[in-house]
């Protein structure tokens, strides 16, 4: 309640109608001085309509909901990647307030919870009630169904801000880019991660049948890949142990495949990539960036200490002066 407030006025919350269960908010409304209301439903407060492009994320992080959890594969994929891209260290975050932008289910608030942050989960989608039911009896978790255009908090309210796999699928990329060194604090630090743009895309098949599955309604699409994805996930494996062109040659294959890149379990490798190739074949928006872009706009926010650099995804990192 200290830093929520209207997302289109900005004007401060009362609370009215509240159900208290567990020491939280389970339901009611916020209401401001001009009329403006959102619900808190199942302890989280909404500020985004049910249905909207996001739905497809909402839909498979609730059926994937432990998925990429650490605590669930017992291998610390989603923290090496969240630690080689942010370079932020849990002394860094122990005891600082932090805005996760696209939380999904909640791999990566995981990580916070444990180094001691005070953690805002926010998602477009409905996949905050993944997040909620993985995360809930964290003491320093809030989660928040919210847009990143229209962002539902005072202005200079984090000391971490960031935003991973989520900026490519937005419409506007650079706006919603925008909006985020706003919620810095002075001397706070952002990190953001889109896909890279680059010529080599043309031969991704990914890219030749999304015309066509972005389209598609999520729950068709996802049986379609469920059914799909065990025959095709041995050739792309095949593929990619090709001596020296395999990991390239497997993209003409359009499924997620992780072998020999995580140390997952075969059972894993599959789930993992059922999960990925929704993922990637159903989103409305795919617009990877280049460096040079994502450079500039960290220029353009005014950020200082900027970082481009490209460990899996390409990741930017600043710092508000």
């Amino acid at each position: 309640m200290n830093i929520l407030c209207c997302p289109l006025t900005h004007k401060r919350f009362r609370l009215e109608k509240s159900l208290e269960k567990n020491g939280g908010i389970e339901s009611g409304l916020l209401k401001t001085e001009d009329g403006k209301q959102y619900p808190i439903s199942q302890g989280i407060p909404r500020f985004v309509p049910k249905e909207n492009y996001a739905t497809s994320f909402g839909f498979q992080w609730n059926r994937f909901r432990e998925t990429q959890l650490d605590s669930h594969t017992g291998v610390p994929v989603s923290r090496d990647r969240f630690c080689k891209s942010t370079e932020w260290s849990p002394d860094d975050l122990k005891g600082k307030t932090v805005l996760e932008v696209g939380c999904g289910a909640g791999r990566f608030t995981e990580i916070l919870l444990t180094a001691g942050a005070i953690v805002v989960a926010l998602d477009y989608s409905n996949a905050v009630d993944a997040c909620w039911k993985n995360h809930y009896l964290h003491p320093n978790l809030n989660v928040v169904q919210g847009d990143i255009y229209n962002l539902p908090f005072q202005e200079g309210s984090f000391d971490f801000v960031f935003c991973f796999g989520v900026l490519q699928h937005t419409p506007n990329v650079k706006k919603a880019f925008m909006s985020l060194p706003p919620q810095l604090k002075k001397g706070g630090h952002l990190a953001v991660d889109v896909y890279r743009k680059r010529l080599r895309m043309i031969f991704w098949s990914k890219y030749w049948v999304r015309p066509f599955t972005c389209r598609m309604e999520p729950i068709r699409l996802f049986k379609m890949v469920e059914k799909w994805v065990p025959v095709l996930l041995p050739i792309s494996i095949f593929i990619g142990r090709i001596p020296f062109v395999g990991r390239k040659l497997r993209y003409l294959i359009p499924v997620a495949n992780y072998d020999g890149i995580f140390p997952l379990t075969n059972n894993q490798i599959l789930e993992w990539a059922i999960l990925d190739t929704f993922d990637m074949l159903s989103p409305v928006y795919d617009q990877p960036q280049s460096a040079a872009t994502l450079y500039s706009w960290l220029k353009e926010a005014g950020m200082v200490d900027i970082k481009v650099f490209h460990p899996a995804h390409l990741v930017g990192q600043g710092r508000k002066p």
